[in-house]
């Protein structure tokens, strides 16, 4: 294998150079912006005189390819931190429960015959309805199985609760529209795994001080050449292979052995490669930030229902919330937005209601729509071209738009090109340049 060029170095673009590097591949990782970590970064707000996030993430201890992914890059002990055991703390705004949801270790979930281990209005069978998902999606690819809405009940105390919040959260898209197939990939791969695979993670310093800082270190240990500011604007190709790559910058050829990783979002993938099929539909997440250090005792995360405010984290130096699914949001004034939310975290816990220092983030393009349609349009790594491969968390890893999905993804694109397995796949592209 000659020089891999590496397009792209949000999260799907670091796990393939690292996957890459980790194997002695010379590697050329090539980023349009001045830093690395696309969607998962971090950067100083001034309005909040704080370093935050561009979007609030909660992993799994059931992420096996993100731990796997920290290990291999030596991030530091404390890049993920969340209890010892798998919890989840509950809001209702609108009758002030409180609640606290208990999965036990093991894949019997026996949890579910303890009332004080489940969701308060809901008995044992409840739980059953996921089944729904599973079965029609078992045996089938991810956007052959329908909607979620199809195979299980999208209403009910439980519905509302628990499955409506966490199926929104993973899927960003209304759950009775979305692909039954990613839906149990979901659940087969937490609560149907049992609680150890269930324990929150959050990287409380940051997703660049988890990911990205040491990912960079890596590579550069490695030898890995990073060069920011490099805008890819097309390729040229012949005979079935990319031969040039064309940045705003200027043409970079490459050589009968070399390969690329295109780890580009959608929509900037098909412009390099018109013809590519991928989704085309998206959806929104917007994030509120307020620069006030949670009271002590406040849950690392708290699930909130009946509210606008979905999930809420208490940072140590902040509130941030997340609210997926926010199409309806983006034309509200940011303000009245802050506004909103910030009274509801007030009731959450009985604070003052002036309103602190705040930012929202309205992220319009967050993920690609998870519904049966756009599931469809997910390509595979392996293109068209013999030396050219595809990650990203739009491509075809069984899993919704994740920073789990993102990681696997480099690492199938690494697979891929040290295996010799790229092949054509007409499919894939039709008509490329």
């Amino acid at each position: 294998m000659g020089t891999v060029h590496v397009v792209g170095a949000g999260l799907a673009g670091l796990s393939a150079a690292v996957a890459l590097a980790e194997t002695g591949a010379r590697v050329v990782l090539h980023e349009a912006a001045k830093q690395a970590g696309g969607r998962c970064r971090s950067y100083y707000d001034p309005a909040l005189g704080l370093t935050i996030d561009n979007g609030n993430h909660l992993l799994l201890s059931g992420n096996a390819d993100s731990l796997g992914f920290l290990r291999t890059v030596g991030a530091p002990a404390d890049a993920l931190v969340g209890p010892d055991v798998a919890e989840f703390d509950f809001a209702d705004l609108q009758t002030g429960e409180r609640w606290r949801l208990r999965p036990n270790a093991g894949r019997l979930p026996w949890w579910v015959m303890s009332p004080a281990r489940r969701v308060p209005g809901t008995r044992a069978r409840d739980y059953l309805a996921p089944l729904g998902i599973l079965r029609a999606a078992s045996g089938k690819a991810e956007g052959a199985g329908g909607t979620i809405g199809a195979h299980m009940a999208c209403e009910g105390t439980l519905y509302r609760r628990l499955w409506h919040p966490v199926l929104l959260a993973a899927l960003n898209t209304e759950p009775r529209d979305s692909d039954v197939g990613l839906a149990a990939r979901i659940l087969r791969e937490t609560l149907g795994a049992g609680g150890k695979a269930c324990r929150p993670l959050v990287a409380v310093e940051g997703l660049s001080y988890a990911f990205v800082d040491p990912a960079i270190r890596y590579l550069t240990a490695r030898g890995c050449e990073i060069r920011f500011g490099r805008r890819l604007r097309g390729l040229e190709s012949a005979e079935g292979r990319v031969g040039q790559l064309v940045f705003s910058d200027g043409p970079e050829s490459l050589g009968p052995e070399d390969s690329v990783v295109l780890a580009l979002p959608p929509w900037v993938a098909r412009e390099v490669l018109p013809g590519l099929l991928a989704p085309t539909e998206f959806r929104s997440i917007v994030n509120a930030h307020f620069a006030l250090a949670p009271k002590p005792g406040s849950p690392l995360v708290l699930g909130v229902v009946n509210s606008l405010t979905e999930w809420l984290f208490a940072y140590p130096d902040r509130y941030s919330v997340t609210i997926s699914g926010a199409d309806r949001l983006l034309d509200v004034p940011r303000e009245d937005l802050a506004r909103q939310i910030w009274a509801e975290i007030a009731q959450l816990y009985n604070l003052a209601p002036d309103l602190p220092s705040w930012q929202i983030v309205k992220e319009k393009r967050a993920t690609f729509a998870a519904t049966p349609a756009e599931a469809a349009r997910r390509p595979k790594a392996e293109t068209a071209y013999d030396n050219l491969v595809l990650a990203g968390d739009w491509t075809a890893t069984g899993l919704p738009s994740t920073i789990e999905g993102a990681i696997r993804s480099g690492q199938t694109a690494a697979r891929s090109l040290r295996a010799g397995s790229v092949v054509r796949a007409g499919t894939q592209v039709r008509g490329a340049a």
